[in-house]
């Protein structure tokens, strides 16, 4: 019986169209070269930055001042020349924009004389996942600290369309949705800034009656009470043990509220409807309830928005407000540093970290009238969704990118 053989994928599964052509492939050898020129001690001093690439020494807060014998063995890196940049190899290929000089234990190189190529396509192939692990297979103990000289990476096989028309579009438009990334990212930071900004001023600071942000209209004195006296209930989740089942109502625990919300995957532990009813025969969750991880994970705070079929382990906490205290300020309450402090400060250490309700019960709150209590948790409120939806916006880019360096590269 003859032997079957499979072609090699000559072509990318994503492609622009009107290209048609196989894609080459070769070793790195036959298309760069190192460059080992020289450097000059007027040159800016160059490093690498995961972020941001090759920049000046001070760029990433090392600004330090070289005698310039220090530099005699420095090399010089040249705007479009690539630097594998890290001493002990972490896949760290980069495109230099900049001129300067950089340590001896860079190795720079660039393409062979007469060879078009395009760099910003070049610059993208060596950060995919693909080029990563080809280069694993030629250099041995990368894990443990060996530099990569440029003879190992010669000898990585590399696929790439001939056509450089091909190349600057897929650079392009990688580098499009790594702009993209970068623009939500700094998005997203600046509302998590704003956040907490507005969780420090909007509450009132140690040994204040008021907080430095106020709605207009409002200047009466904060009332300061214990959580307890605020609260209707106050419990913990069940102790019991339980068998588990195919169908039933879910038992979750701290691990299940994560950033504001309670999270359900599809492994979750199920009970008896007869467990269920038992553990809930003198009360009964509710919407609104804020749950608190007091187990564990200290300090995960929701408010319950759909308590059907579901209830919780000793690990979480009900509090249910009473009618002078809103769900959403109480939750808010909770994620500000005076209050996620004072958890800390309560809590006992024995298998893990855990709070007492008693202990939890005594923690002191500052409360506004109710309808200053809604001003502020819905400012809040409406932050934190323009947080969650750019953080779904830099999700799905990042998910894009991915996509992309998959199937646009063979």
């Amino acid at each position: 019986m003859s032997k079957v053989v499979q072609n090699k994928k000559t072509v990318p599964e994503i492609r622009f169209s009107g290209f048609t052509d196989d894609w080459e492939q070769r070793k790195a050898i036959e298309l760069f070269k190192p460059v080992s020129e020289k450097g000059h001690a007027d040159l800016p001093v160059l490093s690498a930055s995961q972020e941001f690439g090759i920049v000046k020494r001070s760029d990433v807060g090392i600004d330090i001042k070289y005698d310039k014998n220090t530099l005699v063995n420095y090399k010089r890196v040249q705007v479009d020349q690539f630097v594998i940049s890290l001493r002990s190899f972490q896949g760290g290929f980069e495109l230099s924009h900049i001129e300067g000089i950089v340590s001896p234990a860079y190795t720079i190189f660039t393409f062979l004389d007469g060879m078009k190529q395009n760099q910003s396509y070049w610059e993208v192939v060596f950060k995919t996942y693909r080029f990563i692990e080809s280069l694993k297979k030629v250099t041995f103990g990368i894990r443990d600290g060996k530099a990569i000289s440029f003879k190992e990476f010669g000898d990585v096989k590399v696929s790439y369309p001939v056509n450089v028309d091909e190349q600057k579009r897929i650079g392009s438009l990688i580098n499009s949705t790594k702009e993209l990334i970068t623009l939500h990212q700094r998005k997203l930071n600046t509302l998590q800034s704003l956040k907490k900004i507005l969780l420090q001023n909007l509450f009132p600071k140690n040994g204040q009656k008021n907080p430095v942000i106020r709605f207009t209209g409002y200047t009466d004195d904060w009332e300061q009470r214990k959580l307890k006296d605020t609260l209707l209930l106050l419990k913990d989740g069940t102790h019991g043990t339980y068998k588990d089942v195919d169908e039933g109502p879910l038992l979750l625990s701290a691990k299940n509220i994560k950033n504001g919300k309670v999270v359900v995957s599809k492994d979750e532990r199920l009970i008896s409807d007869s467990d269920f009813s038992s553990i809930h025969k003198k009360f009964k969750l509710a919407k609104n309830d804020v749950l608190l991880t007091i187990v564990g994970s200290i300090g995960e705070t929701a408010v319950l928005q759909n308590p059907q079929g579901l209830t919780f382990q000793r690990s979480v906490a009900y509090l249910r407000p009473d009618n002078n205290l809103n769900s959403q300020f109480l939750y808010q309450t909770i994620r500000s540093d005076d209050f996620q402090n004072a958890l800390k400060r309560n809590q006992v250490t024995s298998a893990q970290p855990g709070i007492y309700l008693g202990d939890l019960g005594k923690i002191e709150v500052k409360l506004p009238n109710k309808s200053e209590q809604i001003l502020i948790s819905n400012l809040l409120q409406n932050t934190d969704n323009l947080i969650t939806l750019h953080q779904r916006k830099l999700n799905e880019v990042e998910s894009l990118k991915k996509l992309l360096l998959q199937k646009m590269f063979v």
